[in-house]
């Protein structure tokens, strides 16, 4: 019985791990059955299969979304691993010695919702990973009703909420009882109701903008890659090669660009993106980009936000991740740094974190680029539309997209993602869908969507982490009120909860 559920519940987990096979159903059930696992077996023996598991969901997503297994994901995947193990830990060693005495049964079923809504929230802050991995919110993309909770506790509500149902049906799998599954019932029925209420209710925008993003042709892109594919020394190489041989290929991009950014421009496009990295430029030629870039929105007036990666031949990083916003005079409004190079892939020097704001006829406009949009922390902005370039491959990039669109519910502003070699989208304060396209089945990815101009402040954004704060001093109260009371077996347990069943 318990090798099934461990077995069961771990085939189940490699479809709730924020990959591109996820299904929704799968992260409701397999906390489920790996928590009754975990009761039913020693305390060592259970976290230790536990930690096993959750090393070969990580491991699945690496793989999954063609990430690479190398000694960085490996280290971080057994240490997201050991962050996931500790909820199922709490909950085998606190909750037999919590329903000593009169404590309420319902209050030892929240020990396991607070450690998961805790850990995903640990992992956030003190992992180089942020929600890349690790959060459960992202596994129920499209219930907008369920995911409109998030404006107020963050993406951790979810989490709470999944692991709250595990720890209600493993204590009516021990104890039958029909008050258990109410209260939870009636807790999960609130947040439907609430989130569809807010998603009825919502006004209907005054204002919108005519946003594009516009990512190179495949036909000089592939050019380019084969170009630089042919160097030999990585960044540093391309940084040193000599003009005549890299040039005529990134030119051929940029024009490709400038190019459709007129066409989207001659359209009614107000706001034209691109992609991260759609630009690439050796450190002495990076002025003569920017200053095309500069000509093409003050002839066009329009705001236009450019991604640029600059070959410099200073180590260590050997060039920049950069972003600028220029405005319809032809001035840069910003130039903004990745301020979260991927671990492990990623060697550029971060930027300071600071979001840049502007604020413009269409609103209040930020800016940050692809993997910063995986730290909440750092996109609780006070902005209205939230441009997001980014650069992702064909195994991630709709995934990762879908992660993003959790920012935009939290912090309530538009969020428009144009991602080269992914998927591009566009969503409204709520999460809703503006507008996508997928850069494998089209010729040249062009998304054009109308984006509200005014956001929301949303309670997320007044009061922050405040729930997972809650949540991890709860797990702190519930061990110190542990351990004043004495561990009792299973079989007493469930002769007391008996009684109090009758109460």
């Amino acid at each position: 019985m318990r090798i099934l559920l461990l077995l069961l519940g771990t085939g189940t987990m490699l479809f709730a791990v924020g990959g591109r096979w996820d299904i929704a159903a799968a992260a409701w059930i397999f906390p489920v059955l790996l928590l009754r696992f975990t009761r039913l077996s020693g305390v060592g023996t259970g976290a230790l299969w536990i930690l096993l598991a959750h090393v070969a969901a990580a491991v699945f997503w690496i793989q999954e979304s063609a990430i690479g297994l190398n000694p960085v994901t490996a280290a971080g995947a057994a240490a997201l691993a050991a962050v996931q193990t500790l909820p199922f830990l709490a909950d085998r060693l606190l909750v037999g010695r919590l329903l000593v005495g009169r404590l309420r049964p319902a209050v030892a079923a929240c020990v396991f919702p607070a450690a998961v809504a805790g850990g995903e929230f640990l992992i956030t802050v003190l992992s180089p990973f942020g929600t890349a991995y690790g959060s459960l919110a992202v596994t129920q993309y499209g219930d907008l009703p369920l995911l409109q909770i998030i404006s107020v506790t963050g993406s951790y509500g979810i989490g709470f909420l999944i692991a709250y149902f595990a720890s209600t049906v493993n204590r009516l799998w021990e104890r039958p009882s029909w008050r258990g599954g109410l209260v939870y019932g009636a807790v999960l029925l609130a947040v439907a109701l609430a989130g569809g209420a807010r998603l009825a209710f919502s006004p209907a925008p005054s204002t919108t903008v005519r946003i594009a993003g516009v990512s190179p042709g495949r036909a000089v892109t592939d050019e380019l890659a084969a170009t630089l594919g042919r160097i030999t020394g990585g960044s540093a190489g391309i940084a040193a090669a000599p003009a005549s041989t890299v040039r005529p290929a990134m030119t051929a991009v940029e024009n490709d660009l400038l190019a459709a950014t007129r066409r989207e421009a001659a359209a009614g496009a107000k706001i034209v993106v691109w992609p991260e990295e759609a630009v690439k430029t050796q450190e002495a030629h990076r002025s003569d980009a920017i200053a095309a870039a500069q000509e093409q929105a003050r002839r066009s007036g329009i705001y236009l936000e450019i991604g640029l990666r600059v070959y410099s031949t200073t180590a260590p990083s050997y060039g920049r991740d950069e972003a600028i916003l220029i405005d319809p005079h032809g001035r840069a409004l910003w130039t903004y740094q990745k301020a979260h190079p991927i671990p492990g892939s990623e060697k550029f020097t971060p930027g300071d974190g600071r979001v840049p704001v502007a604020d413009t006829p269409y609103g209040r406009i930020a800016d940050v680029i692809c993997y910063d949009g995986d730290f909440p922390a750092m996109m609780r902005t006070r902005a209205d539309i939230m441009l997001v370039p980014s650069h992702d491959w064909k195994e991630y990039g709709g995934a990762h997209t879908m992660k993003a669109s959790l920012r935009a519910i939290e912090a309530g502003y538009s969020l428009v993602r144009q991602d080269a070699e992914g998927v591009s989208t566009a969503y409204d304060n709520k999460g809703r869908v503006l507008a996508t396209t997928d850069y494998f089945t089209t010729g040249q990815q062009t998304m054009v969507a109308y984006v509200p101009t005014h956001g929301a402040t949303t309670i997320y954004d007044r009061i922050g982490d405040l729930f997972a704060w809650l949540c991890l001093a709860g797990v702190a109260a519930l061990t110190l009120t542990a351990l004043t009371r004495p561990w009792r077996p299973a079989s007493a347990r469930s002769r007391t909860e008996t009684d109090r069943s009758t109460d």
